[in-house]
């Protein structure tokens, strides 16, 4: 199990415990291999010839052989626990950390649904395998050869019946193995495919029940969902093959024993005392390779979950860490895009921008507008570096923005996305998300630039008042708001709102640019729409057209200049939506 062993290096900070846990068991297993020994004393020596005292000796002396096999069984469990928890905590912030360090590319490939379920269900399978190996890790190999040793010395003769049994059991277990480990992997793709669904159908609740899509949603969660059930059952009716084929093959040396160990006893061979400790080892010995079966069945689990989480691991970020970067104060906010070619494959088949160059100086405002799936957010995305340009380059302050580190450059740079996202938490920490040191008059600020102060201030605790989850007490314009202001808290030297007001109406919208422009004259700003009116008044505006730059300059320059822009405005003017100009 190499993904397993791979993973084992969580467990080295908790070696301690890793190494009380099976300390203690192997005294616990001392105990029961010395108990059938005792047991045929007592009887051979003891009842058979009318000894009491030493019945009464070896019955006291097997009595505290149990009870510091319990407490030895509990210490075992208890620095078992310890060290497995510890374990699958750290491997569960690892993961997490890694996914935080992940880029957007690597997040596109990695399904939401399926990260949820690489850091519970499968972090839990790797966390459970880690318990039983703590405590059967020992237990199982030294019960096995302890009770094969102790039963050759008990019965040479009888011992004979390992060979036929013994070769038995581990063809099961290979059997089990081979077909285990690939129906685990899928169970835990089902299982995937039961959160991405889940995942979609929470989220988008209201929009579910607005076109009354229950049904469908339904349907839709009942398939995934009868896939994981047919795939569990498939792995379980494997696994209850497993104990009735090892239960007979422990049956049948039983009846072995007493079959031969009884002719023994008749014929004055063996003493019956020896036949029932040796019953009792093959009892362990038959016992121990069950575990080693159940051992098995579970770590094919592990380490299907095992090879999913170390894929998370081991996952290199798209974008690469830039070292040498200038502070983020030194750099002023210039950026230029120089014949910049981008696609989400990266293999140039589909490309989302096509040859795009244009310059935008610290202090103008830059509009973007074009269709839907024009390249707009495609655009804005490469300046943070959410994305590499497939060809071309993206500076600011003629450096690359691959030439920045992601601490600078996020300092340089503050967006607020198309989907406004909000967190739990209080409305005060949402706007501090970026610059949590930030004092209350400067959120203040934020949230007034942001045209959000009046309604927060009208919330029964004001900035003190509760995000609900994702924002759900809020509407799309207040949430957008929010956003808004904690973009504009960042003080960044540029900064982009992508389609971030598109709920917030004309009038509101154009308060909130009014207010970047006065507070922060020398920021460059980048603007995404899709209204007429929320980019007329900017200094330059770029018209995109299936990721081409079809026109740019200002409302009156492109009314005269460019035919798709003053399509757009004629069609949004006809829609009744208000616009500038001509």
């Amino acid at each position: 199990m190499p993904t397993v062993r791979e993973l084992s290096r969580f467990l080295r900070p908790y070696w301690k415990w890793a190494a009380l846990a099976p300390a203690l068991m192997v005294l616990e297993v001392t105990g029961d291999l010395l108990q059938p020994r005792l047991l045929q004393r007592i009887i051979d020596e003891g009842i058979s010839r009318g000894n009491l005292p030493l019945v009464l000796h070896t019955g006291l002396l097997m009595a505290g052989l149990a009870v510091c096999g319990i407490a030895a069984g509990m210490g075992c469990t208890v620095f078992a626990v310890k060290a497995s928890q510890a374990f699958g905590a750290d491997l569960r912030h690892e993961s997490f950390a890694r996914v935080q360090a992940l880029s957007f590319g690597n997040l596109d490939v990695l399904e939401t649904g399926a990260l949820i379920t690489r850091l519970t269900n499968d972090v839990t399978q790797v966390q459970d395998v880690a318990l039983m190996l703590l405590r059967i890790m020992v237990r199982v190999p030294l019960l096995l050869v302890g009770s094969l040793i102790m039963a050759v010395l008990t019965s040479p003769r009888l011992s004979l019946l390992f060979i036929p049994l013994i070769p038995i059991v581990l063809a099961i277990l290979v059997w089990i193995t081979g077909r285990m480990y690939p129906l685990f992997g899928e169970v835990q793709r089902r299982l995937d495919a039961v959160n991405t669904v889940l995942q979609e159908n929470l989220s988008g609740v209201r929009v579910v029940k607005a076109f009354a899509r229950a049904r469908h949603e339904e349907g839709r969660f009942g398939d995934a969902n009868k896939r994981l059930a047919d795939t569990n059952i498939a792995a379980a009716r494997v696994g209850a093959v497993t104990m009735p084929l090892m239960m007979a093959s422990v049956n049948l040396g039983v009846v072995g024993v007493v079959w031969f160990g009884g002719r023994s006893v008749v014929a004055g061979g063996m003493e019956i005392g020896q036949v029932i400790a040796f019953v009792n080892y093959l009892m362990f010995t038959m016992f121990s390779l069950m575990m080693v079966s159940m051992l098995v069945v579970r770590l094919s689990r592990a380490e299907a979950s095992g090879a999913r989480i170390t894929e998370v691991l081991n996952a290199k970020p798209q974008i690469p860490e830039a070292a040498g970067a200038p502070p983020a104060a030194a750099l002023r906010g210039r950026v230029a895009f120089e014949n910049v070619r981008f696609d989400y494959a990266g293999d140039g088949a589909d490309p989302a921008l096509k040859g795009i160059s244009f310059v935008a100086e610290p202090g103008q405002t830059v509009a973007i507008l074009g269709a839907t799936g024009s390249g707009k957010s495609s655009l804005v995305h490469l300046i943070p570096r959410f994305y590499d340009a497939t060809d071309g380059r993206v500076t600011i302050d003629g450096v690359d923005v691959r030439e920045i580190d992601e601490k600078t450059l996020r300092k340089t740079v503050s967006i607020a996305l198309q989907e406004s996202v909000l967190f739990s938490g209080t409305i005060g920490d949402n706007i501090r998300y970026g610059r949590p040191d930030a004092t209350d008059d400067e959120v203040l600020s934020a949230a007034r630039a942001a045209q959000a102060d009046a309604f927060i201030r009208l919330l029964p605790d004001g900035y003190n008042s509760v995000v609900g989850q994702r924002g759900v007490n809020l509407s799309g314009g207040q949430k957008q708001r929010i956003a808004v202001a904690r973009a504009l808290l960042m003080r960044a030297a540029v900064l982009i709102l992508d389609d971030s007001t598109s709920a917030v109406d004309v009038a509101t919208e154009a308060a909130i640019r009014a207010a970047m422009t006065r507070e922060h004259p020398e920021q460059t700003r980048f603007i995404v729409a899709q209204r007429v009116s929320s980019v007329a008044g900017a200094d330059r505006i770029l018209v995109l057209d299936d990721g081409e730059l079809a026109g740019q300059g200002t409302h009156e320059e492109l009314l005269e200049t460019s035919a798709l822009y003053r399509e757009i405005n004629a069609s949004q003017r006809e829609g009744g939506v208000m616009t500038y100009g001509g």
